[in-house]
């Protein structure tokens, strides 16, 4: 079954000194959640200039629904930042290594802080908030 209402998650990281980078792709991204009608995106989270969770480097995130996936990677990619694009399962690591999709160059993650299998605190904070 192919459900286009499963929820994802885009974590798009970037250096300090890509900051200016990240902050026009945030305020793109966020430009689409306020957009009138059926936003592509859900949320988007704050800039994090430090390490949180698994993500060792600074990043952000955004929630959107698997109907939106094919619209919003494009947009991720032309800011030549480094994202990490998953589902949200019941399976967090899963969802962090093996379901997910990297846009450029991957980065380790940090499994440790991750949700064991058949528990993922990120479904439900989906759409309502980040770390």
């Amino acid at each position: 079954m192919d459900d286009k209402n499963a929820p994802y998650h885009a974590h798009i990281y970037y250096q300090l000194a890509d900051r200016v980078a990240a902050e026009a792709l945030h305020l793109r991204l966020s430009g689409l959640k306020e957009a009138a009608g059926a936003a592509p995106i859900l949320y988007v989270g704050q800039l994090r200039d430090r390490k949180v969770g698994p993500h060792p480097i600074p990043q952000f995130e955004i929630h959107f629904i698997k109907a939106n996936l094919e619209a919003i990677v494009p947009i991720i990619e032309s800011s030549g930042l480094t994202a990490l694009v998953h589902p949200l399962t019941d399976d967090d690591v899963a969802d962090h290594t093996s379901l997910a999709r990297w846009i450029g160059e991957p980065i380790e993650l940090d499994l440790a802080p991750l949700d064991p299998p058949g528990m993922n605190k990120g479904v439900a904070r989906f759409g309502k908030t980040d770390f």
